[in-house]
């Protein structure tokens, strides 16, 4: 085995390993403390990729390790903050034990499956210019950060969402069917930077860090949701 192959896959390792420090986090119901961790995590799969390429040490190994590790890093963890979201509305606080409401927070982790779905089926499209669906990193962006969002004071002042079980049902149900959804979502991953490309990035990351200081964490999610809308509209760049 390739001495180099250890450096991306250490930057893998680590992301599993605070993946799964925030899961801990999130079963205490940290989500501050998760969505930081899952944060670092999602450095650590940037700098697996970058390296591997930097090195020119990419495997199917490492593809699958990968793999892995950001089913517990992104798609457990949103899994579980979904589940503390849907176990605190009232319908299901205020239930009997032997109540079926008391089963509504285990359908959070359709997510996890859907994300494990995904990952798979990702192991198999190797085109790296565009990804086919949400990825599983940005989905946790939109569904991690989702609880800072619904308590940001300028989103409260037109919708009370945190304790509405449907919204939060229905905020389950489409963060999976995006992430395998047959839309193709253009990827930072681009080869041929035109200049048209260049201006479309610029602006899209001027427009994250205006939204980043008007809404601090609550950003996040706001971000990805003009991704989405970016890539369903079918704007090419």
């Amino acid at each position: 085995m390739n001495l180099m192959s250890f450096i991306p896959n250490t930057f893998t390792f680590l992301n599993l390993f605070f993946g799964c420090i925030g899961v801990i986090y999130g079963l205490n119901g940290d989500f501050k403390s998760l969505a930081m961790f899952v944060s670092i995590g999602m450095l650590c799969d940037f700098f697996d990729g970058f390296s591997a390429r930097l090195l020119n040490v990419k495997s199917k190994f490492g593809a699958q390790l990968d793999s892995f590790s950001d089913l517990i890093t992104f798609g457990l963890n949103s899994g579980i903050v979904m589940y503390i979201l849907l176990s605190n509305t009232p319908i299901v606080v205020s239930s009997s034990p032997d109540s079926l409401y008391k089963l509504i927070p285990y359908f959070s982790f359709l997510i996890t499956i859907s994300a494990s779905y995904r990952l798979a089926s990702f192991n198999l499209n190797s085109d790296d210019s565009y990804f086919t669906g949400l990825p599983t990193p940005a989905n946790a962006l939109l569904v991690v950060f989702l609880p800072f969002l619904l308590e940001n004071e300028i989103i409260l002042k037109y919708a009370v969402l945190t304790n509405n079980v449907i919204f939060l049902l229905f905020t389950v149900i489409l963060s999976s069917f995006l992430m395998n959804c047959n839309v193709k979502m253009f990827s930072l991953k681009i080869k041929n930077f035109t200049i048209r490309t260049k201006v479309f990035l610029i602006f899209f990351l001027i427009l994250s860090i205006l939204m980043y200081l008007i809404f601090d964490l609550a950003a996040f999610p706001l971000i990805i949701i003009i991704y989405i809308l970016i890539n369903l509209f079918g704007i090419k760049i």
